[in-house]
């Protein structure tokens, strides 16, 4: 293996670090001096300065969605490639869809026991 055919990589990395540090360059020339108070540097939602406060809650209903997002999520993510590959494990004989479908099967039950204990009911 010679140099020259690391040599693409070589100008990918160049390419990464000067386009960051060219980028803080021109934030630190021709970005914003100082810390201002004005209305301008303020949070703005549809006509009105919104005023928040450091200690603000959050329902457990809003965890309790994100957990099961973040369940479902991985679910798809493992589905995805399982669907590009199969064509591919069919054709060389290896047995995929049993498997697969008990991983499917443990993600609708589960979906099935959220839905029972109401955890995708907002109005409660």
């Amino acid at each position: 293996m010679s140099l020259s055919e690391y040599l693409p990589v070589f100008i990918q990395i160049a390419l990464a670090i000067g386009l960051g540090v060219g980028l803080i360059i021109v934030s630190r020339l021709f970005g914003a001096k100082g810390k201002s108070v004005g209305v301008k540097d303020k949070p703005y939602e549809c006509g009105m300065l919104v005023e928040t406060s450091d200690k603000t809650r959050y329902a457990v209903k809003f965890y309790l969605t994100a957990m099961l997002f973040i369940l479902f999520d991985v679910d798809i993510v493992f589905l995805v490639p399982w669907v590009l590959a199969h064509r591919e494990f069919v054709a060389e004989g290896i047995p995929i869809l049993g498997p697969m479908l008990v991983f499917v099967g443990v993600m609708a039950a589960g979906l099935l026991y959220e839905l029972k204990k109401g955890a995708l009911e907002w109005d409660k």
